[in-house]
């Protein structure tokens, strides 16, 4: 059995137990994290951070997330609503006067972060990703592919740059200066929207799926390509120099499942974590608030959508591409985190295998409210 590293409390000896086999049927490396009321259960990791499996994954190593960092998006739009500086019902234009472009002044700011603002994609090169102005002004300047509101479609990378502009509209910095300042900071947690040349080191390369190449890239499925214009991202491109250095808040967060579960215990424990508070419960029950539900358009399968997060039952979270994912359980306090550099091909079981470490989770939180 693949060695694991850190510690856990004994009532969720399964969740290591649960790593060790993904481990063990293929995958390179990663970390899971289980917070409970704010305090970790779970810290553990294990297998390597490259392809040839020469370097152990360390206790510091962090990995690209992909999509995990919508949450961290979401929790800074959810912040600044608290503080009264954000109006979710509000147009974009009123904080992003040049968005009202091309019929968008009826785009709201609940819109951008429930995919319904009808901004899913853009066609262009994966170097547009890199200039925040030329990728912000050409959303500015694009028409909605469909009435905002009335349907929804999978911003994928778009989301990150319309959310991001609000928040520097409202703040003056950017969404990645903003989150260090105001939300990773205060925590002391270990994640990063654009990463500094001191953290390089660190990075666990992400590996494509058995049988690919870094030249292996995102697409949305078969039934739903039709639809999809969208600049295609590759392995290759989350691996270089220019997408760690870029702000992509959609994308391109670097963390390891300690800050993932650090960081998003804030909406499971009313607000306050350790003694930091970034919410109110009020404000936190905002993520629960259901925006959508149907067919999404580019994922071709139902989806619920809360504020910024997807909703699952009574819980709410959000994955990665390639297998990355982050639950919240409010109702019980909990957070479960995994993060891999290891992709699995979508609508393959790899691609779900971050949901056998949820309830792993869930066996050790039954003992633990026993």
């Amino acid at each position: 059995m693949a060695e694991i590293h850190g510690s856990g409390d004994d009532l969720f000896a399964a969740v290591p137990l649960a790593l060790a086999r993904l481990l063990d049927s293929g995958d390179t490396g990663g970390s899971v994290a289980v917070y409970v009321d704010g305090e970790p259960v779970v810290d553990v990791w294990g297998g390597f951070t490259d392809a040839s499996r020469t370097i152990a994954w360390q206790r510091d190593t962090i990995v690209n997330v992909w999509s995990v960092t919508k949450t961290m998006t979401a929790l800074c739009a959810l912040i600044l609503a608290d503080r009264g500086v954000l109006d979710l019902d509000a147009p974009v234009a009123r904080y992003w006067p040049e968005f009202a472009a091309s019929g968008k002044e009826g785009v709201l700011v609940r819109h951008l972060l429930s995919h319904t603002a009808g901004l899913p994609d853009w066609e262009g090169s994966v170097e547009g990703l890199y200039d925040w102005p030329a990728a912000t002004a050409r959303l500015a300047g694009q028409a909605p592919q469909w009435v905002p509101g009335a349907a929804a479609g999978y911003h994928s990378i778009t989301q990150g740059f319309l959310v991001g502009e609000v928040v520097r509209r409202i703040t003056g910095r950017s969404l990645g200066t903003f989150f260090a300042e105001e939300v990773a900071g205060p925590l002391g947690a270990d994640f990063h929207i654009g990463l500094d040349a001191g953290h390089d080191q660190r990075v666990a390369r992400t590996v494509p799926p058995p049988g690919q190449n870094e030249d292996y890239g995102s697409r949305p499925p078969a039934e739903a390509a039709a639809a999809s214009a969208g600049t295609g991202v590759t392995v290759r491109d989350g691996n270089s120099m220019a997408w760690r250095r870029a702000e992509i808040p959609a994308g391109n967060g670097f963390g390891n499942a300690r800050s993932v579960a650090l960081l998003q215990s804030v909406l499971a424990c009313g607000g306050t974590v350790r003694g930091v508070r970034l919410l109110s419960p009020e404000g936190c029950a905002r993520a629960r608030q259901e925006q959508f539900n149907g067919v999404d358009r580019l994922l071709g399968v139902r989806m619920r959508y809360g504020l910024g997060y997807g909703l699952f039952g009574d819980s709410f979270g959000w994955g990665g591409w390639g297998g990355s994912l982050v639950i919240i359980d409010p109702d019980a306090g909990m957070v479960t985190a995994f993060v891999t550099n290891q992709m699995a091909e979508p609508g393959t079981d790899g691609e779900y295998r971050g949901m056998e470490v949820v309830m792993a989770a869930h066996e050790g939180l039954a003992g633990l409210k026993a």
